[in-house]
């Protein structure tokens, strides 16, 4: 499974997350959170980084001129939309973007099914919650497009291996405060996700 480390707050943290395996990096500009960054803070680290890691800028409420300005100036590669958009708004993206779908029911993990999209757990804070999904809304369907966050911890990373999710998305389970990544616990989540 690929995975993504995200709320990445510092050029350390970055790095810890891609030498231990990480496909790809999470910059939340979503000002209400505890792990926003700037677009230029965002930007001195992306600069830095090596090639082939996915640079995920995190978007919340936000219309598109913010949103594609904000990517441009970071240097993200991939939008991530926490928001109900509406289809003019991502007609609107210069940038290649993924809808996350909050899922409150078991049907919720059906929208977007043609898409490769993110899955997570409904909070009213967009994200980095630690709320757990319930597994069983996705036995027998097809999750090759599905990106799964919610409550994920190196642990119960392991157990995933059977729905066949083309990758995990994580943050507050691998920090030792927000925004402040835990090399180790990095190391130890994404090992047990690509074992």
């Amino acid at each position: 499974m690929r995975c993504k480390i995200c709320g990445i707050t510092s050029y350390a943290d970055a790095m810890a997350a891609i030498e231990a395996g990480a496909d790809a990096l999470g910059f939340v500009f979503y000002e209400k959170s505890p792990r926003y960054i700037l677009p230029s803070d965002a930007r001195d680290i992306i600069k830095r980084l090596p090639p082939f890691v996915e640079k995920v800028a995190l978007f919340v409420n936000s219309d598109a001129q913010i949103i594609n300005s904000y990517c441009q100036e970071a240097g993200a590669t991939l939008a991530q939309i926490h928001f109900e958009a509406p289809d003019e708004l991502y007609a609107q993206l210069f940038v290649p973007y993924i809808k996350v779908i909050r899922a409150k029911k078991a049907e919720d993990v059906l929208k977007f099914s043609e898409e490769y999209r993110l899955v997570d757990a409904y909070s009213d804070t967009y994200g980095g919650s630690g709320k757990k999904l319930n597994l069983d809304w996705f036995e027998n369907i097809d999750c090759s497009k599905i990106i799964l966050a919610g409550g994920l911890d190196a642990n119960s990373v392991s157990s995933l291996k059977k729905y066949g999710f083309y990758g995990v998305d994580v943050s507050s389970a691998v920090e030792h405060s927000y925004g402040k990544k835990d090399a180790s616990k990095v190391n130890e989540f994404i090992k047990n996700a690509k074992k």
